[in-house]
């Protein structure tokens, strides 16, 4: 496992949650599941036609799941899907243009992140084709396979009803630690 993606140094308690359980406990981080196979994995990757973000695939066979309710939910590899198959009502609201937006945005606003980033500059367009990987507060964490980096890395955002669109990262690693600092700073 790459040392970029340290998942274990993030989540370093791992003990089952009970006896027999494939939860395994984190304190005070939250619940992960068991890690998922390699077997199911793949599994995924065939399910969608294409390979996983790297941060996202480490993710997944260091824990198949994070959370244990709808406060903050990684899904399992069997509940992941395309945002147009899983949760299509969320897909269609935010991927039908609306007067006031253009969903052309220019390269030089679409691709800022961090601060300088005004999450109105997502491109709609791309949220059928997201892939939702969990479900946080009111809002969904998806990543976007139409922008990649060269190592693989699909672009994640986090939806929500209450941002005037998504708040961008350039990888999964990035919107989980972003999750990690603002949910439990160290």
């Amino acid at each position: 496992m790459s040392a970029q993606y340290a998942w274990s140094e993030r989540f370093p308690a791992r003990h089952p949650v009970t006896e027999g359980s494939d939860r395994l406990a984190v304190s005070p981080l939250g619940d992960l599941y068991s890690p998922a196979t390699d077997a199911e994995v793949r599994e995924l990757e065939e399910r969608l036609g294409m390979e996983l973000p790297p941060s996202y695939r480490q993710f997944l066979l260091f824990a198949n799941g994070w959370g244990s309710d709808d406060d903050c939910c990684l899904l399992r590899v069997m509940e992941v899907g395309w945002l147009r198959d899983v949760d299509p009502p969320v897909a269609e609201s935010w991927s039908a243009p609306k007067p006031e937006n253009s969903w052309s945005v220019p390269d030089e606003l679409y691709f800022m992140y961090g601060q300088e980033q005004d999450s109105i500059h997502y491109r709609g367009e791309y949220v059928p084709d997201t892939l939702l990987a969990g479900y946080w507060d009111d809002g969904v964490a998806l990543l976007n396979p139409h922008v990649r980096t060269a190592e693989g890395e699909w672009e994640a955002w986090y939806l929500a009803p209450w941002l005037a669109g998504a708040k961008r990262y350039r990888s999964f690693w990035d919107l989980a630690m972003d999750e990690l600092r603002l949910r439990y700073p160290r």
